[in-house]
């Protein structure tokens, strides 16, 4: 499963940008119950962190490894990688552009890849619209919180 989608959030760039440290996951993924950093290298690129996630009474933790990572006045890009319950391999590229100081065009990317028999076929059985649902609903979130946190701010 793989998707590339975009949105223009009316917010300036580094205010949607705190939304993807770490420390906030949260906020944008709520399912993500805790981040800790297990090695956190200078300039970010290689660093690793322990996720976890609970999706109703099941706990999943995992290690995240951040493989790409841009942080300058116009554009601002991160891409995680990491495996989930042995059967996913996850990637996920965020990327923002300034527009203008009040806007920035946030682009979500992705892929989840089986990687044994049983991902796999979980993929193949899966229901495209509730993939599709979960990315819209992410980019949902993320607009939220960025627009709540300017609105704080410029008030």
């Amino acid at each position: 499963m793989k998707w590339k989608e975009e949105r223009i959030i009316d917010a300036p760039i580094e205010v949607v940008w705190t939304l993807f440290e770490e420390e906030n996951a949260q906020r944008i993924m709520p399912k993500v119950v805790e981040n800790r950093w297990l090695e956190k290298k200078p300039g970010i690129l290689g660093s690793t962190y322990e996720q976890t996630y609970q999706e109703g009474k099941r706990k999943e933790t995992y290690v995240v490894e951040i493989i790409e990572f841009e942080n300058t006045d116009d554009r601002k890009h991160k891409r995680i990688q990491f495996r989930l319950a042995g059967a996913f391999e996850m990637n996920l590229l965020f990327t923002l552009e300034r527009l203008n100081e009040k806007q920035t065009k946030f682009i979500y990317a992705g892929s989840n890849t089986g990687i044994n028999f049983v991902g796999r076929a979980m993929l193949k059985l899966g229901n495209k619209k509730a993939g599709d649902k979960v990315v819209t609903d992410f980019l949902d979130r993320v607009e939220q919180e960025a627009m709540a946190d300017y609105t704080v701010s410029s008030n």
